[in-house]
């Protein structure tokens, strides 16, 4: 009996799969489906927290540009106000922490431009090659004279709107200056007076994806490590490693609640919270980095068979618990005392692990968590001596314990100076 020819294409056919064999292509297919399911909705997340993150930006900068065209159009007559919204725009969109300083450039490349402008368009005219020439002799101009790139790009705009104004609009200088200095004061109104931001609730913010981040990829480095994976340990290891975004989010949050709180009277009160935030972001990096070194020497304990103590994973897995009761202890306006415990439980449960014997990296490991652990009470408001006092106690009690129960073989000194990266 004839048996039907499947004519279809080679890649459409279905391969009846052998007894016993194992589809190992859709497992393979269906684990980066559930990949790309899984970024998608962190993606999504990712980005209603950026939006949240700036809805309060956008407020400010939304009631400076209306306010700036008001005062210009209404108040001062002016014909044309397009000048003070932008200059109220360009300032509060500069990096959060400068506004200050963005206002004074403005200032400065309005006076560039303007001059530049005026001075060329005297001798030269107007024209498309005489605008080329304003806009390089600006840019030179204020890169000789060693100007921030702000101040460069404003000289720029401000000759174009010259040399491109000018055949149809008379005495445009002052009104320039004018707005500038407008725009400018309204940005830094809006900053100080009627919509000041609250400091703490901006650091919490942007304190909390790169918290989450740590913790996260601690956790996954102690499951891990429980259960030998080494391409989870890896994963956990490259996305630590991309946390640029992150620490530069909390710096910058951190810049600008110290600037509202310069600035805004509203805000004096929480003077004192925001010092212990702003201490706190140096040790938080630190933390980062001394967790990548963790990782990164997990992921060679399993390469290599080294030996994982129970304990081991467990300290790890108390360091992520440290660093998310950190976040929640400062978002509450709490004394960080449950992290402070969380991260000194660490450190003992890593001395009792290096007491059942580690190997080389092992031994990494077990200083890169007294490390962070350290770097974490830190953060928390002890003060460095102290903090390492603390970890040597919580360490070295389990360390004495055990070599008293273990005198034919006594284990080695834990590693005091780990590799650095």
């Amino acid at each position: 009996m004839a048996v039907a020819r499947d004519r279809r294409p080679q890649i459409f056919r279905r391969t009846a799969l052998r007894e016993g064999l194992v589809d190992v292509d859709g497992a393979r297919i269906s684990e980066a489906v559930e990949q790309l399911r899984h970024r998608s909705k962190a993606t999504l997340h990712d980005r209603l927290h950026r939006v949240r993150t700036a809805t309060g930006l956008a407020v400010q900068a939304g009631l400076a540009a209306g306010l700036a065209y008001l005062i210009s159009h209404r108040l001062l007559k002016n014909p044309q106000p397009v000048f003070a919204p932008i200059s109220a725009v360009g300032t509060l969109a500069a990096s959060v922490g400068q506004r200050f300083r963005r206002t004074v450039e403005l200032i400065i490349g309005v006076a560039v431009g303007v001059f530049v402008g005026d001075l060329l368009i005297y001798f030269l005219g107007t024209g498309a090659w005489q605008l080329g020439l304003v806009v390089t002799a600006a840019i030179l101009l204020t890169v000789f004279a060693g100007a921030s790139v702000a101040i460069v790009i404003q000289a720029a705009a401000t000759a174009v709107l010259i040399v491109t104004l000018s055949p149809s609009t008379q005495n445009l200088e002052i009104p320039r200056f004018v707005d500038a200095f407008l725009g400018g004061g309204i940005a830094l109104l809006v900053t100080a007076i009627l919509l000041p931001l609250n400091p703490l609730r901006v650091i919490n913010r942007a304190a909390r994806p790169a918290l989450d981040l740590l913790a996260g990829q601690l956790d996954i480095c102690a499951d891990a490590l429980r259960s030998r994976d080494r391409g989870a340990a890896q994963q956990a290891l490259f996305r630590l490693r991309e946390n640029k975004e992150e620490l530069a989010a909390l710096s910058e949050a951190i810049e600008g609640a110290k600037e509202t709180i310069t600035i805004s009277p509203a805000r004096w009160h929480r003077r004192d919270e925001l010092t212990h935030y702003a201490e706190a972001a140096e040790p938080i990096d630190r933390a980062m980095r001394n967790s990548g070194t963790l990782i990164r020497r997990s992921v060679t304990m399993i390469e290599d068979e080294e030996p994982v103590p129970d304990p081991m994973p467990d300290s790890i897995g108390h360091l992520a618990e440290s660093v998310r009761l950190l976040r929640h202890e400062f978002a509450v306006g709490e004394e960080p005392e449950k992290a402070r415990e969380r991260s000194l439980r660490a450190v003992s449960e890593a001395g009792r692990a290096y007491a059942e014997g580690v190997g080389f990296s092992g031994s990494v490991v077990i200083a890169q968590v007294r490390t962070t652990a350290s770097d974490l009470l830190v953060a928390s408001g002890i003060d460095q001596e102290e903090a390492n006092r603390l970890v040597r106690q919580a360490f070295g009690d389990r360390e004495q314990r055990s070599g008293e129960t273990t005198e034919q073989n006594p284990a080695p000194k834990p590693p005091t100076a780990p590799p650095v990266g």
